[in-house]
């Protein structure tokens, strides 16, 4: 493998990487602005739609990076073991301050995508010691057959004695509050860990595709991002397999809107094909892009993680300077459990959708310059703890 291709590889990652992020502060300015996640209106529809390919391609390109960190520092089982501890412990401290602004943990703690990804690099970290070629069996049959399980989603089974950890497995979002004990925190797990932790798998497995020969490499993406592509298009137009809520032409949003609303809590396989198949397509492509703005999306993709523990405050913050501008106060409902333990807005609070974008466009002005910071400053350092930033 020649240091060129190297560059290639991982600049392409970073490209794809830095798109997610900035994707993501979407939803995240989306969670204050009061807006609904989604609905019929297509402005309000494609704001909430455009942000799904996040997560996916966030655990995903999260088991590539921990394959070429293997690589680079060895020892992979261990750190990824310690990696995962130290994210499930951030997303129930400091993110969950940084959503809410209020320090209630017994009231609410939020399982979202770091606590998943945490929960994932933990299991991944046994997963390693196995040929990369039985952990990507592995990922696909968990995302291929895990809707096997969702007749057991309208059950009672999150009641029963194993009810929580049947929630964190894979029940999520759907049962809503956990209760740890008559006096535990309530936690509400958004993300959870199946099929999650298939995604990461596939995504350490597919690192192996990208060491291959450019030619090869683009051609074996393309069949499988298409490929993925054109069986979700085939399994949604039929309503064969793959997600519980299956579309319908005649229902309360138009055609289009009901046959990409695909379910994400838990993920289903259809909605997992809908956004990782043409993030896996489109690698050929951004391996020959340049210019500068591709430079500055590459910024954010270079560091991930600072990006999203700084992105948060930013933009609660930033929120509650637009009430301050629009209201002359700072509304208590911007300190209410966020983003799923809230109440629904104030009268009169609701954002336009221009504001929405506005704010955004000044958080990102931010968070570049942070993050090119940042991004030089881990270029020089190569202390060992510099890895876990």
């Amino acid at each position: 493998m020649t240091t060129d291709r190297t560059f290639l590889r991982v600049t392409s990652i970073d490209l794809i990487r830095g798109a997610v992020m900035i994707l993501m502060a979407i939803d995240h300015v989306r969670v204050y602005s009061g807006l609904p996640a989604g609905g019929p209106e297509p402005g309000i529809f494609f704001t909430r739609w455009i942000t799904h390919f996040c997560a996916p391609a966030f655990v995903f390109l999260a088991g590539t990076s921990s394959f070429f960190s293997g690589q680079k520092y060895g020892n992979l089982s261990a750190t990824l073991l310690i990696r995962g501890i130290w994210l499930v412990f951030l997303e129930l401290t400091i993110l969950r301050v940084a959503w809410t602004f209020n320090f209630n943990f017994a009231g609410y703690e939020m399982a979202g995508i770091i606590w998943v990804i945490g929960w994932s690099m933990i299991l991944m970290a046994g997963l390693v010691k196995f040929p990369a070629a039985v952990v990507g069996t592995l990922g696909a049959v968990i995302l291929a057959f895990h809707n096997l399980a969702d007749p057991l989603l309208t059950s009672n089974l999150g009641e029963s004695d194993l009810g929580g950890l049947w929630k964190i497995l894979y029940l999520g979002f759907w049962a809503g509050p956990l209760q740890f004990g008559a006096n535990g925190p309530s936690l509400i797990v958004l993300y959870s860990i199946i099929p999650w932790i298939g995604v990461m798998a596939t995504g350490y497995a597919f690192a192996h595709i990208l060491t291959l020969p450019p030619e090869k490499r683009n051609r074996i993406c393309l069949t499988i991002g298409l490929g993925m592509i054109g069986l979700f298009i085939l399994l949604r137009g039929f309503n064969l397999y793959g997600d519980p809520n299956p579309w319908s032409s005649a229902g309360k949003m138009p055609a289009l809107f009901s046959f990409l609303n695909t379910s994400k809590y838990p993920a289903s396989l259809l909605f997992l094909l809908m956004t990782l198949g043409p993030t896996i397509a489109l690698i050929p492509l951004l391996e020959r892009v340049n210019g500068k703005v591709v430079g500055w999306i590459r910024v954010f993709g270079r560091v991930p993680f600072f990006y999203y523990i700084l992105h948060i405050p930013l933009i609660h913050l930033l929120a509650i300077v637009v009430s301050l501008v629009r209201t002359g106060e700072v509304t208590p409902w911007l300190f209410a459990n966020h983003p799923m333990g809230n109440p629904p807005p104030p009268d009169g609070y609701t954002w336009p959708l221009g504001l929405l974008y506005g704010v955004f466009a000044v958080a990102l002005f931010i968070l570049y310059f942070s993050c090119r910071w940042f991004a030089e400053i881990k270029a020089r350092r190569t202390e060992w703890w510099m890895k876990y930033l």
